[in-house]
């Protein structure tokens, strides 16, 4: 995703830090791995400039997205190697019964291709990871998400995937709001417009999340031990 670091103004920044916020809570024990909707319906199936990328699918964010598949993918190959547990919500295929509010705010969702409900190759689910079909943004709304997080046991949830502004941020806030511990890689995250995904990524910083690069992150998860065979 496309840096923009200068969106957040200096005053912002000192008046957070004045009133306390953002200070990191850091990593549990037990991490389980968050990959929502990496689907070719948010990157489309090549990397294109955004405008581009509309033509195959409304509902990509184009080269924004396929940036941020190579460190989602790093983090999916520790999860795996430490034996870890990845979680994948998703937008099912669409029927006409899901037209909903959502439907009727953005109605381009209600008609995209098959092809762009598949996974993502790079980062695509495998045997003994958890799938979980939703239908509104939060991964844990309308979902048994919670319950696959308690019969894991994990304490703390490291969320990936798209968009920053929508799935992303409904589902830290649900996880937060739910006393997970939980860790965003600003660069494993995407959405169509750079200003809005550095926006989002600060207020979640503030509140919900520790946000960090991938690099920073994966040099904390490496210091955890496997989950016991």
């Amino acid at each position: 995703m496309t840096s923009l670091p200068g969106v957040i103004d200096e005053i912002t920044r000192q008046r957070y830090d004045a009133a306390g916020f953002g200070r990191p809570v850091g990593l549990g024990t037990k991490p389980g791995l968050v990959i929502i909707d990496v689907q070719y319906r948010t990157v489309g199936t090549v990397a294109r400039p955004f405008d581009e990328a509309l033509e195959e699918f409304t509902t990509s964010c184009g080269e924004e997205g396929w940036a941020a598949v190579p460190n989602i993918q790093r983090l999916l190959t520790l999860f795996r190697a430490k034996g870890w547990p990845v979680f994948y919500p998703h937008v099912a295929p669409k029927k006409d019964y899901d037209q909903g509010a959502l439907g009727a705010k953005v109605p381009g969702i209600m008609a995209i291709p098959e092809k762009g409900y598949e996974f993502v190759e790079e980062v695509a689910p495998a045997d003994g990871d958890v799938l979980l079909p939703k239908r509104h943004p939060s991964a844990f709304f309308g979902t048994p998400f919670a319950s696959y997080l308690v019969q894991s046991g994990v304490d703390s949830l490291v969320v990936t995937g798209c968009t920053t502004s929508g799935c992303v941020r409904a589902s830290v806030v649900d996880a937060f709001s739910l006393n997970y511990k939980v860790a965003v890689p600003s660069d494993a995250v995407y959405d169509r417009s750079p200003v809005v995904h550095e926006v989002n990524l600060f207020d979640m910083g503030q509140k919900y999340a520790d946000v960090s690069t991938t690099d920073d992150l994966l040099g904390r998860l490496e210091a955890l031990a496997p989950r016991p065979a």
